[in-house]
């Protein structure tokens, strides 16, 4: 195959404490391309129906794409696949850095992990090498700490990425932290990976740049100088990431309307402009940093609490998804508490998101006398009280007091506590909504109710043509197919494994495939490869017992009505909905029900799996 690929999976069984290189599956990595798809590929072949996903028999997969260790910008990414705890799902999370160009420098497309050690371990890989090493030590030492631990132990140039305090005790959405803020954080394979004694991963290549040989060629380095003169630094959203960021998103949704907050029950915030993009820049903003091997981009925030009683504080982020379903969305509307929030969710390990939801839910659930100050360790759990909020994520992360339910998601949560605490819900198939209320965007309604991993924005983005564009934000006419378009093209280049601020179209990423491994892929041979890749998925979730009644919208979007903003007296109703999915299923070539029709699966040569 192309040099663009190191051409071996790392194979690791931990329960019998071997490390075996074999080669890639080409068939499959014509199929499948590399990173989700060719992940998902080997998690459908490797992992029977109904695995708990954290027992010894589930997998976890690290995957990276042919143009990752290239100097093509923007693809130092690398997604973690495994069968989520927290959702029974497919489970893809991505996280960007060093470490993925350094995984292909040491020798490797991926590692798939299997087994459950008998202790506590770190794996080390140098140089197409691998071994287990000891990490009982590194028990209860949070990112940051464990990070800089095995930097110590291995070598000058390696890249970490490991798991805190809540990965170790199972919490449901514990993530994994890559050179300590590149957080793959959605879903729980953090839980995995401490449901498997793993403490991290170290890599190290000592050939570097050079051991993926399509970095000298001349052609190639052409074609890069172009992509990222033309298409990369001209592009208006590359040109928005790098002057605030996705901070910057807090001014669109609060004035549309969409900004969660209080637990959804408003898509207005009244602090709005203390947390909006102005507030960022004039009151934390330190510079912006370039944080991904070979990237021209620049888009993290390198950021300081200057003053108040979080002065101090210093990291990057938090990013816009932070802002609000871990702030606004918890009533708190100050940087600094919310830096702070993010740093300890950070160090815990818990991604910030399912973090801001719970606690969100239990301040609501508070609030309406659900639950009280004994169920809630004493703390007066309000809306906006922000000593009581920053407490939380370390309380979730060691299961203590209300922290050991809330560690389980609150779909779990509200199932255990009832008195019709589900209405105050708002996930898909256990996966909490991030930052933008579909009342006001019902094509967002569709897109996190169909993504393959529960409610998520990373799949398809129509708020940018709705409540942020001219389309209509409240008819259900036309959504489907711009939802499917989108979730097409995310699939593609999640499959590379590309930066979604690349803000790439299908024929770019056909050019700059077809250079680095020499295969013909025009756009028609993309879309399939997305639609082939987004089906064989579904097939996973319906093995492990998914159906249409789980592409769904939460209680409160579909029978409360916003009351004040744009979308004022609009709520997400279910003829709506439903309009929309039948159309969505058509276009995917799926049945009613949401199973993929026979001709389908046959078009996309999926007959075998499916």
């Amino acid at each position: 195959m192309s040099s663009a690929y190191a051409n071996r999976i790392l194979r690791v069984n931990l329960t019998n404490e071997t490390c075996e290189s074999q080669s890639l599956k080409e068939d499959w990595v014509r199929d499948y391309i590399g990173g989700k798809g060719l992940a998902a590929r080997y998690l459908y072949d490797l992992l029977p129906k109904g695995v708990d996903p954290l027992s010894p028999e589930n997998v976890l997969i690290l995957m990276t794409g042919p143009l990752t260790g290239t100097i093509a910008s923007t693809m130092s990414r690398v997604v973690i696949v495994t069968k989520s705890p927290l959702t029974n799902t497919f489970l893809d999370s991505y996280a960007g850095g060093y470490f993925p160009a350094e995984l292909k420098f040491a020798g490797f497309d991926g590692v798939i992990v299997s087994g459950k050690a008998p202790s506590d371990v770190y794996l080390w890989i140098k140089d197409g090498q691998a071994e287990l090493r000891d990490a009982t030590h590194l028990r209860g030492m949070d990112t940051h700490e464990s990070t800089a631990q095995i930097l110590k132990e291995t070598e000058k140039g390696s890249r970490v990425g490991v798991i805190g305090p809540a990965g170790e005790n199972l919490v449901k959405y514990a993530g994994v932290a890559f050179d300590v803020y590149h957080f793959a954080g959605r879903g729980g394979a953090g839980a995995v990976m401490g449901s498997k004694r793993l403490k991290g991963i170290a890599a190290h290549g000592t050939k570097g740049s050079r051991a993926v040989p399509i970095n000298f060629d001349k052609n190639f380095q052409a074609l890069v100088r172009e992509v990222n003169d033309r298409d990369i630094k001209k592009n208006p959203f590359v040109q928005w990431a790098i002057t605030v960021g996705t901070p910057g998103t807090t001014d669109y949704s609060n004035q549309t309307g969409i900004m969660p907050t209080r637990n959804f029950q408003s898509g207005v915030f009244d602090r709005a402009n203390e947390i909006d993009s102005k507030a960022f820049r004039e009151k934390i903003l330190v510079k912006h940093l370039t944080t991904c091997f070979s990237c021209v981009i620049g888009c993290r925030n390198d950021t300081e609490i200057r003053e108040g009683k979080y002065k101090g504080i210093k990291g990057e982020g938090p990013e816009y998804e932070t802002i609000t379903v871990g702030g606004s969305n918890c009533g708190v509307g100050d940087l600094g508490a919310i830096s702070a929030f993010n740093d300890e969710c950070g160090k815990m390990g818990l991604d910030t998101i399912s973090t801001g939801a719970a606690v969100a839910f239990a301040m609501e659930l508070f609030e309406r006398g659900i639950l009280t100050k004994d169920d809630l360790n004493g703390l007066e759990l309000r809306f906006g009280n922000e000593d009581a909020y920053v407490q939380m994520p370390r309380a979730i992360a060691h299961r203590k007091g209300i922290g050991d339910l809330l560690a389980e998601g609150t779909r779990t949560a509200s199932a255990k506590i009832g008195r019709q605490s589900e209405r105050y819900t708002i996930e898909v198939k256990g996966l909490d909504y991030p930052g933008y209320d579909p009342r006001g965007s019902v094509a967002m309604g569709l897109a996190f109710a169909t993504s393959d991993r529960g409610a998520c924005h990373k799949r398809a983005w129509p708020v940018a043509f709705e409540a942020f564009g001219k389309m209509d934000p409240f008819t259900p006419v036309g959504k489907a197919k711009l939802v499917v378009d989108g979730q097409i093209l995310t699939t593609v280049q999640y499959s590379l494994v590309a930066c979604e601020f690349l803000g790439a179209q299908l024929p770019m990423i056909s050019r700059e495939l077809e250079a680095v491994t020499g295969v013909p892929r025009d756009v028609q041979n993309l879309e399939t490869v997305g639609r082939r890749i987004w089906t064989l998925i579904r097939l996973f979730n319906i093995r492990e017992g998914f159906k249409r009644s789980d592409d769904s919208v939460p209680y409160r979007i579909m029978e409360e009505e916003l009351q004040e903003g744009k979308p004022k007296g609009h709520k997400l109703g279910s003829a709506d909905f439903e309009y929309m999915l039948n159309e969505y299923y058509q276009l995917f070539g799926w049945n009613p029900d949401g199973t993929p029709a026979e001709s389908t699966l046959r078009n996309l040569d999926l007959s075998a799996v499916g």
